[in-house]
C-alpha cells in the first residue's frame, strides 16, 4: 500500500509517517515507480507505536516494540527489551504518582490551614468580603 492509504488506514498523517521513517521505525521501501510501499507489517508497527503513545510513551520508547514485531513476534509486548520498557515506565509512572501525592496531601494541609483560620476569625468577629465575593453577590 502507499503511504496515504497507510496514513488513513491508521489514522496518522503522511507527515508523521514520513517522520517515523526518519526515526528508522517505519521501512523506506520504493517500488518500481519511486513511491514508498507499505504492507501489513507496517500498518501493525504503527498501530503499536501509535498505541504506546496514547498510554505515554514517548517515540523512541516504542523501538523495542517495533522491533519485536519486526523480528516475527505475534505481539510487540513479546520480547525482553519491550518489558524492560514496561518496567522502566512503570518506575516513572510510581514516580510521578509519588510526587503528586505529596502535591495533593501539601495542597489539603494549606486548605485545612486556610479554613480554620477562616474559622477562627468569624468566631471572634465577621469576616472581611473578598472582593471576589462581593462581585458575585452584585451580579
Amino acid at each position: 500500500m502507499r503511504i496515504g492509504e497507510l496514513a488513513a488506514r491508521a489514522g496518522t498523517t503522511t507527515r508523521t509517517l514520513r517522520y517515523y521513517e526518519s526515526r528508522g521505525l517505519l521501512p523506506a521501501r520504493r517500488g518500481g515507480n519511486g513511491y514508498r510501499t507499505y504492507d501489513e507489517g507496517d500498518l501493525r508497527a504503527l498501530r503499536q507505536i501509535r498505541t504506546l503513545q496514547d498510554f505515554g510513551f514517548d517515540l523512541e520508547e516504542t523501538r523495542p516494540f517495533v522491533e519485536c514485531l519486526r523480528a516475527g513476534h505475534p505481539e510487540g509486548d513479546s520480547c525482553p527489551a519491550s518489558l524492560a520498557v514496561y518496567r522502566n515506565k512503570l518506575t516513572e509512572l510510581d514516580a510521578l504518582i509519588d510526587e503528586l501525592t505529596a502535591v495533593r496531601e501539601t495542597v489539603g494541609a494549606q486548605l485545612h490551614r486556610a479554613e480554620q483560620t477562616v474559622a477562627a476569625l468569624a468566631a471572634e468577629q465577621p469576616a472581611p468580603r473578598c472582593e471576589l465575593t462581593r462581585q458575585q453577590e452584585e451580579e
